[in-house]
C-alpha cells in the first residue's frame, strides 16, 4: 500500500497479532494450522499481522532452516485470500468490507546485510513495513545502530521495535529514539521494554520530535491497558505526548477477537473525550496482566513464552502442539495449570465461543 495509506491506517489504531508458527511433530511447518491462524486473525477484525517476529520464532531467519520467505509468503497469501470479497463468511466475520485495509508487517533481524536481504524479500512478497529487531547490535553505539536503521529504511518503511532485554533486546535510551524519529521512512514504533521508565523515554522522544505521523503501538504485554489509556506529557510538561493507538503483541496472538473488542471500547472512550478513566479498565488491565504472566511464563524469565502462546491456541484447537525450533523453549513445570487457571478465572478475556463457531472453516 502507499505509505500515506499505511500511515493513516496505523495512526487509526489497530490490533496487530504477532503471528505464531504452527509446527508438526517433525518440526516442519504445519500448513493447515498455520493457514487457520491467519484466517482467525483476519476474521477477528485485526488490523494486520506481524510475521517473522519473536512470536513466530527467530530461528526461521536462519538460512540453514530456510523458512523466512516461505512462512511470510504463506501468511500473505492466506490473508489476501481471506480478505477477498467472495471469501468464506466465517473467514471474514468481523468488520469485513471489500476495501478493508490489513497491514502486513515483516520481522527483520540481524546486521545490515541480513536485514536488507529480508527487507527485499518482504517487499517482493507485498509486506508493507518491517519490524526491525536490534538484538544483533547489543554492543554497538547508538550512532552505529541509527546508521543501520537508515539503511534498512531505504528498502522498506520501518516499524521501530524496542524489545525487552530478557528475550533478546537491549537498552535504547531517549537520545537513540529521538534520533530514530529523524528517519523519514519510520511509520510506527512498537514499545516493548516491559519497563515504564524506558517506555516513557520513547513516548517523550516521539512527542519532542514534532512528528505526528509516527504511530505508537504498545508491545508491553504486561501493561497493555495502562499504555492504551494513559496520556503522557511532552518535554515541557504541558504539551501532550502522542498516545498509544494500538498494539502489536504476542498476547494478542491469542483471544484476538476479545482484544479487538477491548481496543474498540478504548477508542470510543478516547473519542468521547472523557477526562476520567473508567475504574473497570483498571480491573481489566490487572486481569490481563495476570493472564499474560501465565502465558508468557514470567515466573521462569519467559522461558515458556512461545509454548505458552501455542498452548492457548492448542486448547482452542487452532494448533496441534506447543513445539518450537528451540529445544529450551518448552512449557515450564506448572505453566499448563497456570494457563488453565486464568482461562477459568477470566473467561471474559477469551474468545473460545467465537473460535468454536468458526474453527472448522478456518481449518478447511
Amino acid at each position: 500500500m502507499l505509505i500515506e495509506q499505511l500511515r493513516a491506517h496505523l495512526l487509526a489504531g489497530h490490533v496487530i497479532p504477532a503471528h505464531p508458527l504452527a509446527l508438526t511433530e517433525n518440526l516442519s511447518v504445519d500448513e493447515k494450522h498455520q493457514r487457520a491462524l491467519t484466517r482467525y486473525y483476519v476474521a477477528s477484525g485485526a488490523g494486520g499481522m506481524a510475521v517473522g517476529v519473536h512470536t513466530t520464532g527467530f530461528p526461521i531467519h536462519d538460512p540453514k532452516i530456510g523458512l523466512y520467505e516461505p512462512v511470510l509468503a504463506l501468511a500473505h497469501e492466506t490473508a489476501s485470500d481471506a480478505l477477498r470479497p467472495n471469501a468464506s463468511p466465517a473467514t471474514v466475520v468481523v468488520h469485513h468490507n471489500p476495501g478493508r485495509v490489513f497491514v502486513r508487517v515483516a520481522g527483520l533481524v540481524g546486521r545490515t546485510d541480513q536485514a536488507l536481504r529480508e527487507a527485499t524479500i518482504a517487499n517482493k512478497l507485498g509486506y508493507d513495513c518491517g519490524l526491525l529487531s536490534l538484538g544483533a547490535w547489543r554492543d554497538a553505539t547508538s550512532s552505529e545502530i541509527l546508521a543501520h536503521c537508515r539503511h534498512v529504511a531505504d528498502a522498506l518503511p520501518l516499524f521501530g521495535f524496542y524489545l525487552q532485554p530478557a528475550v533478546g533486546g537491549r537498552v535504547l535510551d531517549y537520545t537513540f529514539w529521538r534520533g530514530f524519529c529523524e528517519i523519514s521512512n519510520v511509520v510506527a514504533i512498537k514499545v516493548a521494554p516491559f519497563n515504564r521508565y524506558a517506555t516513557l523515554d520513547v513516548v517523550r522522544a516521539v512527542g519532542d520530535s514534532g512528528r505526528t505521523d509516527i504511530a505508537l503501538y504498545t508491545g508491553n504485554d504486561d501493561a497493555i491497558v495502562s499504555d492504551l489509556v494513559t496520556d503522557a506529557s511532552g518535554v515541557n510538561g504541558n504539551t501532550p505526548a502522542p498516545p498509544f493507538v494500538g498494539g502489536l503483541l504476542g498476547q494478542w496472538a491469542v483471544w484476538t477477537r476479545g482484544a479487538v473488542g477491548m481496543l474498540n471500547e478504548i477508542r470510543a472512550w478516547r473519542t468521547a473525550g472523557s477526562a476520567d478513566i473508567p475504574r473497570e479498565w483498571l480491573r481489566i488491565g490487572a486481569n490481563l496482566t495476570e493472564a499474560n504472566a501465565a502465558i508468557f511464563d514470567v515466573a521462569n524469565n519467559f522461558a515458556g513464552c512461545l509454548p505458552g502462546i501455542l498452548e492457548v491456541l492448542r486448547l482452542q484447537g487452532l494448533v496441534r502442539n506447543t513445539l518450537t525450533f528451540d529445544d529450551h523453549e518448552r512449557l515450564s513445570p506448572g505453566q499448563t495449570e497456570l494457563i488453565a487457571s486464568v482461562r477459568a478465572r477470566f473467561p471474559y478475556l477469551t474468545d473460545d465461543t467465537f473460535v468454536v463457531e468458526h474453527r472448522d472453516d478456518w481449518l478447511r
